[in-house]
């Protein structure tokens, strides 16, 4: 395939290596030096996009990859408060869409998990939960995707929570404590505590390397499809 990457910091840069080493093109690189000049007739001529930006970006970003009729993967967060509009789009583009807050296999087995313990302990109020995740300092948005997809796991499966807060949490709320340390790709834990016990389960990447050949697998995956996918759709789970 002919790839197109926007965004080319070390998530961009290390899916660039991963998409050659299996036999992929980069046709075309984006970043912030040429993002004002780039063409719907460029991205014409790409098989797929891979978008890792920022949330600022994201959506002009998505909206230039549908009018030029060329799928696009991202796992670009902090964006989603735009969700419906960008859903829209796509539709009326008939464009191909496939988002992940967190495109590592592990991760996303995490993911499964996590609502697996949520349906179990959803028998026990005794346990209240929060969660924990760290990135690196150059993450800008908080708490982090992932976060939010495993808090939205646990609203599907504990009946008394609703909410994710960063601050105090108020009974239907799960507090989420967001740090941002050194060059840490991704922490993220799931705790349930009582008086007497607690429950933890943690996802620790060790590198970027996850993350970008799943993005690589998913542009793979979408090339030939339409409408909005997800890692659910890609892994059966």
């Amino acid at each position: 395939m002919k790839i197109a990457l926007i965004g080319y910091g070390k998530m961009g840069q290390t899916i660039e290596k991963i998409a050659l080493d299996r036999g992929h093109e980069i046709a075309l690189i984006i970043d912030v030096k040429n993002a004002d000049s780039v063409s719907v007739e460029q991205l014409k001529e790409v098989d797929v996009a891979i978008e890792f930006t920022n949330p600022d970006a994201a959506v002009n970003n998505y909206l230039l990859c549908f009018e030029a009729g060329v799928p696009v993967v991202s796992g670009t967060t902090g964006w989603l408060e735009q969700e419906a509009y960008v859903m829209d789009k796509m539709k009326a583009y008939n464009g191909t869409f496939f988002y992940a807050s967190n495109f590592s296999l592990g991760v996303n087995l995490f993911f499964a998990l996590n609502k697996k313990l949520g349906a179990m302990m959803n028998r026990f109020p005794d346990y209240d939960v929060d969660m924990v995740e760290v990135h690196h300092t150059q993450k800008l948005d908080a708490p982090s995707g992932t976060a939010i997809t495993l808090a939205e796991g646990l609203f599907e499966t504990l009946d008394k929570k609703s909410e994710w807060t960063l601050g105090k949490a108020e009974d239907n709320q799960v507090h989420i404590e967001a740090e941002r340390r050194g060059d840490v790709p991704g922490i993220h834990t799931v705790k349930y505590e009582s008086d007497v016990d607690e429950i933890v389960i943690t996802h620790s990447a060790k590198s970027r390397q996850g993350f970008a050949l799943g993005a690589v697998i998913s542009a793979e995956f979408a090339y030939d499809k339409k409408g909005a996918l997800n890692m659910q759709d890609l892994l059966n789970l």
